[in-house]
């Protein structure tokens, strides 16, 4: 299909839905896929599921949700990460699923604090390989009582906290004062910089740009994505996980054959020209931008990585701006090689480190949650999905 034709079954999806097709459109939000978020804190009355309730909320990797949990008892538990759920094409040494299992730590810490329970966290206790991941434990993790634990402000913002992906609004600039901010909520085990304005701001919008285009025009790296997408209700609900494509627009082309991941993958396909215009369009609209940085590249400081992370987006909800990671240019594959030597040489603040964390900033209308599998599937002795 050219992209004639798809802009006219598109086009005319739209008016059948703006029409007469409100029961339809009604009926599109995966809601069980969205349960999670709905249950976080409600479910659970022993201390650590409710923790873990919030913390399969935490942002991560094309939406993998890498997390495995060994409940050993009411306080105590070992992280895991599932290896069918890592990213070998363009995550080849698992740098950002680590990061994406930091992001979870961090998050099931600050919903502990808010119950009154400090969590003590050790690291890689049987060893780390910075090559490959393997069946060793991500973290033992154990809750401890604790009269003196302060609640953190960021636990208001778990729930309110969405990636968003769409364009933002360029009429609005992100003040000096909530960059500020939005820096110090990193904490103190990583560098971190922000920029608003000027050459930089602009030089980030190209380059991620320019990134993220060629990581869909490359075959291998762009199929890794394109074999993820959930396209419409049923396939986001089936596998609440993956880059999830829902909405009753995506419903109706799927439904009419004009959105298939055969087209999305396909050079040639509008859908393809389509996606590209898209995510362009996306970073050009880009008012900020954040990064983070650690001293080496070892797994604890990529988990270190992912908590600060963690703790950026929630500031960056609290100041009632959107965030979305551009990670792009800081994966180890060849095609990316240019633009990750370039990335480092702009945003290195000092000798040896790595850039771990990029993510575009602005203001935008808000957008609803991501699918989660619920808690109770990421236990070990109940494992699905």
């Amino acid at each position: 299909m050219n992209r004639r034709g798809f802009l006219k079954i598109a086009g005319s999806t739209a008016v059948i839905l703006a029409a007469g097709g409100a029961g339809f459109a009604l009926t599109r939000t995966p809601t069980a896929a969205h349960q999670p978020w709905e249950n976080a804190g409600k479910q659970y009355t022993d201390p650590i599921k409710n923790a873990l309730s919030y913390a399969i909320l935490a942002p991560n990797p094309h939406n993998r949700q890498p997390w495995i949990v060994d409940l050993k008892n009411e306080t105590e538990a070992v992280l895991t990460c599932d290896l069918d759920r890592l990213l070998p094409t363009t995550d080849p040494f698992s740098r950002q699923i680590v990061i994406g299992l930091g992001c979870f730590l961090e998050q099931f810490s600050i919903a502990a604090q808010q119950d009154g329970y400090r969590a003590e966290i050790t690291y890689f206790p049987d060893g780390q390989d910075v090559e490959r991941l393997d069946t060793r434990p991500i973290a033992h993790i154990k809750l401890v009582k604790d009269a003196a634990a302060t609640k953190d402000p960021l636990f208001a913002q778990i729930l309110n906290r969405h990636t968003n992906r769409n364009p933002y609004d360029m009429a609005r600039s992100v003040s000096t004062a909530s960059l500020t901010r939005i820096e110090s909520a990193a904490g103190a085990k990583v560098t971190t910089g922000s920029t608003g304005s000027g050459a930089m701001l602009d030089e980030l919008r190209n380059l991620t740009s320019d990134a993220i285009v060629t990581e869909m025009k490359t075959p291998d790296a762009g199929q890794e994505s394109v074999d993820l997408m959930r396209i419409g209700k049923a396939e986001i609900e089936a596998n609440p996980d993956g880059i999830s494509l829902g909405g009753p627009l995506m419903d109706s082309l799927a439904l009419v054959g004009a959105m298939t991941r055969e087209s999305m993958a396909d050079p040639t396909s509008s859908n393809f020209q389509l996606g590209i215009d898209m995510v362009r369009t996306g970073a050009l609209a880009s008012m900020g931008f954040v990064w983070i940085n650690t001293a080496n590249n070892d797994r604890i400081a990529q988990i270190e990585a992912g908590r600060a992370y963690m703790r950026v987006a929630l500031q960056v909800s609290a100041e009632g701006l959107s965030m979305q990671p551009m990670s792009q240019a800081l994966q180890e594959y060849d095609a990316m090689t240019p633009f990750f030597e370039t990335i480092h040489t702009k945003l290195l603040q000092n000798q040896g480190e790595r850039v771990q964390m990029l993510a575009r900033l602005g203001y935008a209308e808000n957008v609803g949650p991501s699918p989660r599998w619920p808690l109770d599937t990421r236990l070990k002795q109940n494992q699905t999905g």
